[in-house]
């Protein structure tokens, strides 16, 4: 895409490379529509939990090679780790040029300072006998993916509009996760005791941008979504954040398909 948009910071989360329920060829599409000063990968970009080198396709190969690409071109990219990618942790604080690994993030922004991580520590069920059974749910979750893709190959031919029944399921489970654990609330309570202006985090796949205020203050709570059903990435331009939503109709005429890995490549990668 030649007229990129140039945004101060970008910061994604949640893209699940290696499933298949990872949105790959339209993340690319929008990373090729963008020209970020800094790009922040807010966890579980690599799904770590459930990968397998029978399933990684070019298209998530792609996705990983033009973020390379756009750290050699003078992007500041800014890895935090999350659960699915959490072994990549114990090289936290790793410095490669423009590459950097952390676990948590604060980065001052217009006088204001951010603080990003990408919230898994505030989640009961990825810590031990919990996180087996949230591992088994992840394979489950990925069936559930491919049925709802055959289900909609049906609606279409029958003229009908695509449905998202694992988005309505998942998004049930994770109403009751966050219900019990207050996610949202306990990330932006411990923003405000700690001073900072705006939390940032992942982790739940609602994006989300939101005030919280108690007795002690007040904090802009913010979440970048996901790449599985969402398809959403916070952007910051000019003292401002925003959603940004994904529309299959803004990138007809996109070149997401450039430079495609052969299938061939892949596969030799990863074998």
């Amino acid at each position: 895409m030649k007229n990129k948009r140039k945004i101060p910071l970008v910061v994604i989360s949640d893209v699940h490379l290696g499933t298949y329920g990872c949105q790959a060829t339209e993340l690319l599409q929008y990373l090729k529509s963008i020209q970020p000063k800094t790009l922040v990968l807010n966890g579980d970009i690599i799904d770590m939990w459930n990968f397998s080198k029978s399933y990684f396709p070019p298209a998530h190969m792609n996705v990983l090679r033009h973020i390379i690409k756009m750290s050699a071109n003078g992007t500041r990219l800014i890895y935090i780790t999350g659960n699915h990618d959490e072994v990549l942790r114990k090289y936290s604080d790793l410095i490669l040029g423009k590459f950097e690994l952390v676990d948590k993030l604060v980065l001052e922004l217009d006088g204001k300072k951010a603080w990003i991580f990408h919230g898994d520590v505030f989640d009961s069920s990825t810590q031990g006998y919990a996180k087996i059974l949230a591992k088994i749910g992840g394979k489950g979750y990925d069936l559930l993916i491919l049925i709802n893709s055959f289900l909609n190959w049906i609606m279409v031919l029958l003229g009908k509009e695509k449905r998202s029944f694992s988005k309505k399921v998942k998004d049930s489970v994770k109403k009751a996760v966050s219900f019990i654990t207050n996610f949202e609330v306990t990330a932006a309570e411990i923003a405000i005791n700690k001073k900072y202006d705006y939390v940032v985090c992942g982790h739940i796949h609602k994006p989300q941008m939101r005030v919280v205020s108690n007795e002690n203050g007040s904090v802009l709570y913010l979440n970048s979504g996901d790449w599985v059903e969402n398809l959403t990435a916070l952007e910051y331009k000019k003292g401002e954040w925003s959603i940004y939503e994904y529309k299959k109709e803004h990138y007809l005429n996109s070149e997401a398909n450039e430079e495609l890995v052969p299938e061939d490549y892949a596969t030799k990668i990863l074998s």
